[in-house]
């Protein structure tokens, strides 16, 4: 199929659930084409919940330098097919997607633009579950794209850029459903501009320097953008507090990048909508999600 008669996604016309697994571009709001790929759920529909599986989509968001093809993600994608369809995608400068990264701002517009396609496939519940910048960018997500009006009612109350810019694309384009049901993050961060790590402080040479920049590209396959952002968007922690919908944390205590303090202060802000899950011995992101991790996270999603 060509990518110009799947970037029709957003139509009304599809009636049902998409029977086989595809790969196709997605248009975000402001213009980027991302690369995007459905596996269909592999749970037998007579089976026990096999019925409210095909309904669920799991929207994965990949960490900074990963995309849509990398091991982990792949792996990950494995083990929630068996529970819920899975739309995997490579964000902006990753990947075969265009544009490039600008490290979590304008990323939450190619996780709506993926939220959107699954809806649009048919599937009336869906799951976002991000890792390391992924996380955030869910995090981000869930409190601006909300079910009762886009990413109009988050924007009123961040200011958000990336709020604004999904609010004008909800109205030019008709769209709706771009918004979460469940979310989860996993080794996410709690704040911007942290250094208080060593390879943090390399992320942030990768990011803010010329020569970091061309590492980026040709040793990490990943484009980065050369403007600071303005305005900063807003933060994984301001971010928290605004989320309506079932919320899990999760992170590794021998996570390299974020130390515990960072999902501690995202849990407390998430209050008793938040849970938390400190994983003895894990590292970060979705590298170091073992099956057994991704399982539990999986069966939480079902029932959360």
């Amino acid at each position: 199929m060509s990518s110009a008669s799947e970037g029709r996604f957003l139509s009304s016309s599809v009636p049902s659930l998409t029977p086989v697994p595809r790969r196709t571009t997605l248009p975000t709001g402001d213009g980027v084409r991302i690369e995007a790929v459905y596996t269909p759920c592999t749970a037998d529909s007579a089976q026990p919940d096999g019925g409210a599986a095909q309904r669920t989509a799991v929207v994965l968001a990949h960490g900074f330098t990963g995309s849509a093809d990398r091991p982990a993600l792949l792996r990950a994608a494995a083990v929630f097919s068996q529970r819920a369809a899975v739309i995997t995608f490579s964000f902006r400068g990753h990947g075969r997607s265009g544009g490039r990264s600008t490290v979590g701002d304008r990323e939450v517009l190619d996780l709506a633009a993926a939220v959107a396609w699954a809806r649009s496939l048919g599937h009336r519940r869906v799951v976002t579950v991000g890792f390391s910048m992924g996380g955030s960018v869910v995090l981000r997500h869930a409190a601006l794209y909300t079910a009762e009006g886009g990413a109009e009612c988050a924007e009123k109350d961040s200011g958000d850029t990336a709020g604004r810019v999904g609010r004008r694309m909800d109205a030019r384009d008709g769209r709706a459903g771009a918004h979460t049901d469940v979310v989860v993050a996993v080794s996410a961060p709690a704040r911007w501009y942290y250094r208080g790590t060593a390879p943090m402080r390399r992320l942030h040479w990768v990011v803010t320097r010329p020569a970091g920049r061309l590492v980026g590209r040709y040793g990490f396959r990943t484009r980065i953008h050369t403007e600071d952002w303005d305005p900063v968007p807003l933060s994984p922690i301001e971010a928290v507090p605004l989320i309506r919908v079932p919320l899990l944390i999760v992170h590794g205590d021998r996570d390299p990048y974020f130390p515990l303090d960072h999902p501690r202060a995202l849990a407390a802000a998430g209050g008793d909508r938040a849970r938390l899950w400190l994983e003895r011995g894990m590292g970060h992101a979705e590298n170091a999600a073992d099956e057994g991790l991704l399982t539990r996270i999986a069966d939480w999603t079902a029932s959360a």
